[in-house]
């Protein structure tokens, strides 16, 4: 790497990458007391890869503040290789990237999926590509976030259990286990011991769940979904009030919160959790998005949960049909009474916020705590 490059690293706070045969470091967790704030900083397709640098500037000049990372879904239906232009400039931001790995067909949601599907990703099918993908990461040199199955109590993504087996408990594993959970728990230790023995390292990988259960069944408890301490750096949230207009209410976050981070505790203990997903879109009845994500943050800047170590807001909109007061929009810079929320809440905590990303040496071994 050019010198000149290496000094363009150091002073956006960046670690100089490390040589091949040492593994260099890892995002890490914000100072005692503080917390990250990361952003999707919305794209316009819908499918959450054509983020720019002015949808990242747009957000941040109406935030207030600059975000510690920056998420964005890599969708395999569009190239399986390694984002690495989307990851250059995300990084030259000051921010880490966060890679949504998205092994999809389409960014149709509650179907299942004919090609990247879980029993492909167990039977092998894919490791050239995810080798190939994480030498890549390696090769970026400089700390990445990463996640696979996002939100995967959920029916609406295709690794959930329902399209893996759901409850069935005898044709995959453990006998005790519901196989659809375990199948994703498999899949998942797969991905992260590929991109380890690769030597991707830098790499830190979140477990992301819903909030809530969907379906509200046993056997999809999020809990039964984790593939192990070994291999998650973090576990990853998503807790959303209104998405749709006009919509029906929203559940206030704190709720959704309060009755999932003890599940998270007690299922990953000492593990940091991240606030990857919360939003809440103008246009519906009763609800203001403002008075919402106030709430929101009230909570988070005020250390309601001392576990959650950074959030992340849904910057984005999109339309729902073809009517243009359904349109979904959570957007700072549109909306007003969000973009007040967000500046007032952080004037209210000047100190907590840790304005950019930390580091720390990766353990020889590469593995998770």
């Amino acid at each position: 790497m050019k010198a000149s490059w290496v000094l363009v690293l150091a002073a956006l706070g960046f670690p100089a990458p490390a040589p091949a045969d040492e593994p260099g470091e890892r995002f890490a967790p914000p100072r005692e007391g503080r917390i990250y704030h990361g952003v999707y900083p919305g794209g316009r397709s819908g499918e959450e890869e054509d983020i720019t640098r002015e949808d990242l500037a747009a957000y941040e000049e109406a935030a207030g503040r600059k975000a510690a990372w920056v998420y964005f879904s890599h969708n395999w239906y569009a190239g399986r290789a390694f984002p690495v232009r989307m990851a250059e400039w995300i990084r030259e931001s000051g921010a880490v990237p966060f890679v949504r790995l998205m092994l999809r067909s389409n960014a149709e949601q509650g179907h299942a999926e004919p090609v990247y599907h879980v029993r492909a990703i167990l039977a092998g099918t894919f490791d050239e590509d995810l080798r190939a993908w994480a030498r890549a990461a390696k090769g970026f040199g400089t700390p990445l976030l990463a996640e696979w199955g996002t939100e995967m109590n959920g029916e609406w993504f295709s690794w959930n259990g329902k399209w893996n087996g759901a409850g069935e408990t005898r044709r995959f594993g453990d006998p005790d286990r519901p196989d659809g959970p375990e199948r994703f728990a498999a899949a998942f230790r797969r991905i992260v011991e590929i991109t380890r023995k690769e030597g991707a390292a830098n790499v830190s990988w979140a477990f992301h769940v819903n909030a809530s259960d969907g379906p509200a069944e046993d056997w999809n408890r999020f809990e039964e979904y984790y593939p192990g301490d070994d291999v998650v750096d973090w576990v990853g949230v998503s807790a959303y009030g209104a998405q749709i207009p006009p919509g029906d209410g929203a559940t206030p976050f704190r709720e959704a919160m309060d009755a999932c981070v003890p599940r998270i505790e007690k299922m990953a203990p000492g593990k940091r959790v991240l606030v990857l997903e919360f939003g809440c879109t103008r246009g519906c009845p009763g609800v203001d998005p403002g008075e919402w994500g106030r709430a929101a943050l009230a909570d988070l800047l005020g250390g309601r949960w001392p576990t959650v170590a950074g959030f992340a807001w849904w910057n984005e909109e999109w339309e729902n049909d073809d009517l243009r007061e359904h349109d979904t929009n959570m957007q700072l810079q549109d909306v007003p009474a969000i973009r007040r929320a967000f500046r007032e809440s952080f004037a209210a905590h000047p100190d907590r916020v840790e304005e950019r990303p930390r580091f720390e040496r990766v353990p020889s071994s590469g593995a998770g705590d």
